[in-house]
């Protein structure tokens, strides 16, 4: 690694005792690298961001420790500068998706000790509308599930509460509508879930398709058909899956969706934007650091 100024952006909001667990474990060992290092505590929801957009451009790399939802605010900091610093993920949520996709140690320090021995690589950021997302885009089941989501589970199970939600959500969810086109072609498809990923974890699970890349310049469209417990016993418990008759999966460049009426989207794990949507692949957009050997 080799940077002079560096910031860490972290969730002030956390638990005292395990924030300050976590910087003791990774602060000493990314400060022995660089010239200065600053540490910037959120205060409220999208601080990150506005932290990101205010002091990016005045670093060579920006630590993010936190969980996905941190680094979702961050990266729609980062993306708009004109001059972007690297990016570092320290995985301190509970999921931690991207980082799993980079192969981040999920243990803090060891994730910081990878950092110092590792080397940046291009990683492409999508755009839905004027907002951005780095791991996946989706509508109909996997928004329902992040929305129903209850946070006692949450706090008592940890990832196996998506899991949860995802299994009381398939018994309510009917098909919607959608008129999707991929890079020119058109397609119209009932659905129960439309996913565009660029990473390769959802819910800490590997989502189980082949040729998934985060620096191809192309989100990966995958349109379900329909959605029973069989299904996601295979998708859980497969390394993987086919396109069939109930999974379609396009690639694409720019993609355009729309829907017979207004739909939440869950971008990230976050659940703020809605169709319609139109999203655009952002290749080799910022620099991400893939950790080194140990």
């Amino acid at each position: 690694m080799e940077f002079r100024k560096g910031m860490l952006v972290y969730n002030g909001n956390a638990g005292q005792k395990n924030m300050e667990k976590s910087l003791a474990a990774c602060v000493p060992v990314l400060s022995a690298e660089l010239d200065s290092l600053v540490l910037l505590p959120t205060k409220r929801e999208g601080h990150a961001r506005e932290l990101c957009m205010e002091y990016g451009s005045e670093v060579d790399v920006v630590f993010i420790l936190g969980g996905d939802g941190t680094v979702h605010e961050c990266i729609n900091g980062l993306a708009p500068l004109g001059t972007r610093p690297a990016i570092g993920i320290l995985p301190g949520g509970t999921c931690n998706d991207f980082s799993r996709t980079l192969n981040i140690p999920q243990d803090i320090r060891d994730a910081a000790l990878s950092m110092v021995a590792g080397e940046t690589e291009p990683v492409d950021v999508m755009q839905a509308n004027e907002d951005y997302f780095l791991n996946f885009w989706g509508i109909g089941l996997v928004a329902e599930a992040s929305e129903n989501i209850k946070e006692t589970e949450k706090n008592l199970f940890g990832r196996i509460s998506y899991f949860l939600s995802a299994l009381r959500t398939i018994k309510e969810m009917e098909p919607f509508h959608a008129s999707i086109i991929v890079d020119g072609k058109e397609i119209e498809e009932d659905a129960v879930m439309i996913l565009l990923a660029n990473g390769q974890y959802i819910g800490t699970n590997a989502l189980p398709f082949r040729d998934l890349d985060y620096n191809d310049g192309l989100a990966d469209l995958f349109i379900i058909k329909d959605a029973n417990l069989t299904l996601m016993k295979q998708a859980l418990t497969e390394d993987s899956m086919e396109a069939n008759e109930n999974i379609l999966h396009y690639k694409g460049k720019e993609l355009q969706v729309r829907t017979d009426k207004r739909m939440e989207a869950d971008m990230d794990g976050e659940v703020y934007s809605a169709t319609p949507c139109q999203i655009r692949v952002h290749q080799a957009h910022v620099q991400m650091i893939k950790p080194g050997q140990l």
